[in-house]
């Protein structure tokens, strides 16, 4: 079934996109969550006058992702985590913890999928971590984790 995306879906396209989508997959999931219309000759003649539209909110969030980035990397997250006499923490830094205190300190708002981090920070010390903001724009942030005890 050919649908048009009215939202990005992983795995199948962006919004705007029009794709082939298995039938179940069509009209059980992305029909009812409004992530998906079907296209149909007059979907697709709306489409052509919202693309102009789908453009100009593409370009303003990777506006909005080039300055998030200049922001990100002008900055040092410090975040207070308590350790043993070997530098080893107690618990672990996660991305959760990342993205807060870049909110809490930097008046950076940052969703924690963003925060790219293999495995939970779980040593004191300076490491740098990659953010993905936006497709094709990346960040490397620095976090500082020190000890709180």
């Amino acid at each position: 079934m050919q649908v048009i995306l009215l939202k990005d879906v992983k795995g199948l396209g962006r919004a705007g996109d029009v794709v082939k989508a298995s039938d179940g997959y069509a009209r059980n999931k992305l029909i009812p969550e409004k992530s998906a219309m079907e296209a149909t000759p007059a979907n697709l003649k709306t489409l052509e006058r919202k693309k102009a539209e789908i453009e100009a909110q593409r370009a303003f969030d990777k506006k909005v992702a080039e300055e998030t980035k200049e922001k990100v990397e002008a900055v040092t997250v410090k975040i207070a985590s308590k350790a043993g006499d070997n530098g080893k923490l107690f618990g672990a830094v996660t991305a959760k913890d990342i993205a807060d205190a870049l909110e809490k300190d930097h008046k950076i708002f940052l969703d924690k999928k963003k925060v790219d981090l293999d495995a939970p920070i779980k040593q004191l010390g300076e490491t740098v971590v990659e953010l993905k903001l936006y497709t094709g724009v990346t960040a490397k942030c620095r976090v500082e984790v020190v000890n709180a005890g």
